[in-house]
């Protein structure tokens, strides 16, 4: 038996056949071309057809994984159009006189390579993106067959690494779980294979083509992969399968039922989503409402600065569809991590620093109002809330429910039905918990981002890999600021939410139960065990 670790990315067991996912080696040459107008129009073919693949792939990841996770192929999709990489291409190709192959990999290389050696870690990440956009584009024009790849039987693949569009190409149910030599645990791919409840290893390094064909188990529980595993260990772990499948069976016969402890107190458990696409997922997973609508995907989503009636269908679709129930939307969250074009925003030396969510909102009043006034005329639908993100100072507060009460105005004059609305407050600064109490006077609830919070407060930057190793999610520190957070909430009357990734820590949950969070906002697959959880809490006895 052979025995590898690696860094889990799901706590799960896969069983299966290993087999080698080798994509074919593109040894490009510099080869002059007989006809660069027919090597034009090859790339261009070819360019256009990996647009297309991009899209296609983005409506797998959206039906697979969710709006949010889809959204690098979009951002693919815009990559292919940058007239940086298509002048590049072109240019070896006209000038040079290449074949479109090697322009393709030239200039696609160089360009992954200038993000590669960027500083900001967002940026550098995206040089995986490139490649991964340059592959696509080499494929057609070499006419690689990679559909075949995975092979047709339930397999656990593994591979050096694998990029987006390797993960949401793949067969999902032919893919019993991977292994990969390279990857971080905060990866593109990482991400959809939790969302798509793949177990998986990623930074295993003893990884060995020799394992093809073999029987292999991988403990996402351990991070650990057994190859040729012994009978006792077979056993064992097939067991726990076994338990797994069951868990997940149980957990339907959750719906429906009340989200309260032992000893009686009910809490309330919301869905996370990006976008009308996800409404199904917040049905199927029965949960209580959508405590986090990321409004952005409407704009990340568009080629263009989408109007206010764009804006109105999309907010009024899931509003409409899930009333009675609570939808909280995010105003506007464009910044740091999450950057478009048409909006022509200046490249920052540190960009979660920088000019992000409210601060652009208050800068350019008219973009702001366009969505309020599109949220507005939605909040008839429904019941909705409305949350501020990023704010750091009760002064932005006021000002953004001022624009909000001017929008309110107007659309009344105009003869416009508004329906009853919450206003609340993203918690996600070290700031923003000093001053809660006054920001409390001035909202109806708060909705602690997590993610945000963990970055500020411990100065690590959760877009960068290199740091994992000094990332600790349940440092006191935070823990304490979420802690402070309730109290004053609660001090004025204002309701406590969590939306951020914590909020889904089952290792978390009694704690905060205990802190007296009024609502939990998850991934909408980890509404039903965090339910679980809470029913088979007592918070009467004394916390382990």
């Amino acid at each position: 038996m052979i025995e590898a670790t690696g860094k889990s990315i799901l706590n799960g067991i896969a069983i299966g056949k290993v087999k080698l996912y080798k994509p074919p080696v593109v040894d490009i040459q510099p080869v002059k071309a007989d006809d660069p107008a027919a090597e034009l129009a090859r790339y261009e073919e070819a360019h256009e057809k990996a647009i297309e693949q991009q899209w296609v792939l983005y409506d797998k990841a959206l039906a697979e994984a969710g709006e949010e996770n889809a959204a690098v192929f979009e951002i693919h999709a815009m990559l292919l159009e940058d007239d940086d990489l298509i002048n590049g291409i072109k240019d070896i190709i006209n000038n040079e006189q290449m074949t479109a192959e090697y322009a393709v990999k030239t200039a696609s290389d160089n360009m992954a390579q200038i993000f590669a050696q960027m500083e900001d870690a967002y940026m550098k990440e995206r040089a995986a993106d490139i490649y991964d956009i340059g592959q696509s584009m080499l494929d057609i024009l070499l006419g690689n067959d990679v559909e075949s790849l995975q092979g047709t039987e339930p397999s656990i693949l593994i591979a050096e690494d694998l990029v987006p569009s390797e993960t949401v190409r793949l067969d999902k149910s032919l893919l019993l779980g991977f292994v990969t030599r390279e990857g971080s645990t905060n990866s593109h791919t990482a991400i959809l294979a939790r969302s798509m409840n793949i177990p998986a290893l990623v930074q295993c390094k003893d990884i060995d083509d020799s394992w093809d064909g073999k029987d292999a188990i991988i403990d996402g529980y351990k991070g650990c992969i057994y190859i040729d595993p012994d009978p006792e260990l077979r056993e064992e772990l097939t067991k726990k399968y076994n338990e797994d499948k069951e868990a997940r069976a149980m957990l339907e016969e959750l719906k429906g039922k009340d989200n309260t402890t032992l000893d009686g107190k009910t809490v309330k458990v919301y869905a996370n989503i990006g976008g009308p696409q996800d409404i199904k997922a917040v049905q199927e997973n029965d949960a209580g409402g959508v405590g986090l609508f990321r409004t952005e995907f409407v704009y990340l989503n568009s080629k263009d600065n989408p109007d206010e009636e764009a804006q109105f269908k999309a907010y009024k679709e899931v509003v409409e569809a899930l009333a009675p129930k609570l939808v909280i939307l995010r105003t506007c969250d464009i910044g740091a991590d999450k950057t478009i074009d048409y909006m022509n925003l200046d490249k920052e030396e540190n960009p979660a620093l920088g000019f992000r969510a409210i601060r652009i909102c208050l800068t350019r009043k008219d973009f702001f109002k366009t969505q309020l006034r599109a949220l507005l005329r939605a909040s008839a639908y429904g019941n909705m809330g409305i949350m501020f993100p990023m704010i750091i100072s009760v002064a932005e507060l006021k000002a953004a429910k001022e624009i909000l009460e001017e929008c309110k105005q107007e659309l009344l004059a105009e003869g416009v039905a508004i329906g009853e609305y919450q206003i609340g407050t993203m918690i996600e600064t070290p700031a923003s918990v000093i001053i809660a109490d006054e920001l409390a006077e001035e909202c109806d609830f708060f909705s602690i981002g997590t993610n945000d919070l963990t970055q500020y407060t411990c100065a690590i930057d959760r877009q960068n890999a290199k740091l994992e190793p000094f990332s600790d999610t349940h440092h006191p520190a935070v823990l304490k600021l979420i802690q402070m957070t309730i109290e004053a909430g609660h001090r004025h009357g204002t309701w406590v939410g969590i939306c951020g990734e914590l909020g889904a820590d089952p290792t978390l949950t009694e704690r905060f139960l205990r802190m007296g969070v009024d609502e939990l906002s998850v991934n909408p697959k980890s509404v039903l065990p965090l339910r679980k959880i809470i029913r088979e809490t007592d918070l009467s006895k004394p916390a382990e």
